[in-house]
């Protein structure tokens, strides 16, 4: 009898030993064996602005809670479990460009076995460039491109949200260069898109009020998305000009694909050359005096009009001379009168001139 109440005290005690082992465990658990394994994206460098963000835990989450990780700013999606130890975020727009962005993954988040992630961890994230692809579809779209978009399911023109991504996830597709255009320009366009994309970029800039610069950073992106929802295109429509040195030299103008002027012209004398190859318009006046030094050392002061600057001092604009169609100038492209008033009137900031 008292060895049977003996073992029995001995086998209640250690009933108890391991209540209160499994008890300490579980506290234990619910104080801080919930860990971050890992953030997706890592958090250096740029990130899309349509980024997916991923978040790995050390135990498996409870199905159901009302805690969940923060981004900040606020971003139209939803949290979802991709897993029993993951949350991923599906974005339902995007991130500006240039944004920075915070995510929180908030203390007190739940494991399934009780545990409670002990303290907040976050990242900080900076919205990098779109997609240069969607930079030529947008521009194309507004008129400022000689090409145009082929493709399908390209997002709703008129919300802001559908072009935010795709900014960074670009409808599929091509960009055809369209017809009556030169041989020139489809050569740069095949070997030199960067310069065409620079003289498109300025011609937007110049009418959207920005710095002139033909490059793209955050503010030409917003302005890019609001003309886009706006359906605000290009209102002077697409100019290309070629100068040709051939006798007799001439100069031609293409607007939207159709040949607009072809006149005979001037450029510059063997010891001031125009120089060769393709320039945007960077500056352009009605009336100037062009002043500078003659190859002979004597000083000029030249009243010229419809000026078009194209590379340094090089422009075209009106100059009288007695004829026209051979070398006379110290490097500008001169046209006659009624000549340089029409082309001035097409020629745009970043309008390209070809010297050939």
């Amino acid at each position: 009898m008292l060895r049977s109440r003996a073992a029995t005290l001995i086998v209640t005690a250690f009933s108890t030993f391991l209540l209160s082992a499994a008890g300490a465990q579980a506290a234990g658990a619910g104080a801080g064996g919930l860990r971050v394994l890992a953030v997706y994206p890592a958090g250096s460098g740029a990130i899309a602005g349509d980024a997916q963000f991923t978040i790995r835990f050390s135990e498996r989450l409870a199905p159901t809670q009302r805690i969940s990780p923060e981004l900040a700013p606020k971003l139209a999606g939803r949290w979802r479990q991709a897993g029993p130890r993951t949350l991923e975020f599906v974005p339902a727009s995007a991130y500006e460009p240039g944004a920075e962005v915070k995510l929180t993954v908030p203390a007190g988040l739940r494991a399934a076995n009780g545990a409670r992630l002990p303290h907040a961890v976050g990242r900080a994230y900076r919205v990098g460039q779109p997609s240069t692809l969607r930079l030529l579809q947008l521009l194309a779209g507004l008129g400022y491109l000689p090409v145009h978009f082929v493709g399908h399911a390209a997002p709703p023109a008129g919300s802001r949200r559908a072009q935010l991504q795709a900014l960074f996830s670009p409808p599929s597709g091509s960009l055809v260069l369209g017809r009556g255009w030169p041989g020139t320009l489809r050569q740069l366009w095949d070997r030199q898109r960067s310069l065409v994309i620079q003289g498109a970029i300025m011609d937007f800039q110049s009418q959207h009020g920005l710095a002139m610069t033909g490059t793209f950073g955050t503010q030409l992106w917003s302005e890019l998305l609001s003309a886009t929802v706006s359906h605000d295109i290009n209102r002077h429509g697409y100019t290309y000009a070629v100068a040709s040195e051939a006798s007799p030299e001439t100069l031609t103008l293409y607007h939207n694909g159709a040949v607009v002027l072809r006149t005979l012209a001037n450029t510059g004398i063997a010891v001031s050359p125009t120089a060769l190859g393709t320039y945007p318009v960077y500056e352009r006046l009605q009336s100037q005096v062009m002043r500078g030094i003659n190859p002979n050392g004597v000083p000029y002061a030249d009243p010229v009009q419809w000026v078009s600057y194209f590379n340094g001092g090089d422009a075209v604009h009106y100059m009288p001379r007695a004829s026209y169609g051979y070398p006379q100038s110290l490097g500008c492209v001169e046209l006659p009168y009624a000549a340089a008033e029409r082309a001035w009137g097409f020629i745009t900031y970043g309008t390209l001139v070809t010297v050939i």
